[in-house]
């Protein structure tokens, strides 16, 4: 089958989280929008496009290793790994996994290498929905947009919004559905700042520009990082054996972040729902 008709064909939602800077927090997106689905009762599979960083693989792994470990089930997506374009022409590898999954999942989350690529751009052709995570200053502004060094103002457009509006053309010309595209502001300051209001206000320009939505990502929290040895997430039950420590307020406030940005997303399937954590547990 080819890439174009594993596209069509595809019963699959598929999701494709994108950026063509590194470091946005890809990854971790696209590993808890992959476990909220689980969670939420729905077959899953996951594909990782970074031959590289094999960070999404990386996670899923240690995930799996965690949850032989502590001897529970934790819910693990199907994973498949695509090292490089050349080992299949024209897409054929990617088109032939979304085949393949599509036959017993719901949903389809894919994750791509902080850099432009043919198989990067294939997979964005593939979206049903795209995630842009970005974090939140004008350095990885820059992948989307120029702006003017004195007032801030948009002043174009850059690769990556070219990349996403072919990307458009691409599947208008397939008879595809239109893609969504939801940009999300990561690593946001928990303060007010010049910097934050000035980028909040390009980010906006750009979704009435380009037609994306922009939603608020991931804060500076510590915890995401901690999550990756063990292949946890947010939406992990927050309980002491899961976890591998005793749950703290942490937890609770990335869970119920996590879980609003679920939401916000609108995939239609996912209802999670909110676990707390005594604060008189909460460790020192």
């Amino acid at each position: 089958m080819s890439f174009e008709e594993a596209t069509r064909a595809s019963p699959a939602h598929v999701i494709v989280v994108g950026n063509e800077k590194g470091g946005s927090g890809k990854s971790t997106v696209a590993m808890h929008i992959a476990i909220a689905l689980i969670k939420a009762g729905q077959r899953v599979a996951t594909i990782d496009l970074d031959s590289r960083q094999r960070s999404f693989t990386h996670y899923i792994e240690n995930r799996r290793a965690w949850a032989e470990r502590i001897g529970r089930e934790i819910g693990i997506p199907s994973h498949r790994r695509i090292d490089d374009l050349s080992e299949a022409p024209e897409g054929q590898a990617l088109a032939d996994a979304v085949t393949e999954f599509s036959q017993s999942v719901n949903f389809i989350v894919i994750d791509t290498p902080g850099h432009n690529s043919d198989l990067m751009r294939l997979a964005h052709t593939m979206a049903d929905t795209l995630v842009t995570p970005l974090n939140d200053s004008f350095v990885d502004l820059d992948v989307l947009a120029t702006v003017d060094p004195k007032t801030f103002e948009v002043t174009g457009l850059s690769h990556y919004a070219e990349t996403v509006e072919e990307a458009r053309r691409q599947r208008q010309l397939r008879g595809s559905p239109a893609m969504k595209w939801i940009v999300l502001r990561n690593r946001l300051s928990m303060l007010s700042s010049r910097n934050k209001r000035l980028v909040g206000e390009a980010v906006q320009e750009l979704s009435r520009r380009l037609g994306f939505r922009s939603l608020e990502g991931l804060a500076e929290r510590v915890i995401f990082r901690e999550f990756f040895p063990r292949g946890l997430t947010a939406v992990d039950d927050l309980d002491e054996i899961t976890l591998g420590t005793r749950p703290t307020m942490s937890h609770a406030t990335a869970r119920l972040e996590m879980e609003s940005l679920i939401a916000a997303l609108t995939l239609g399937a996912v209802r999670l729902g909110s676990q707390g954590v005594d604060p008189s547990r909460e460790a020192a």
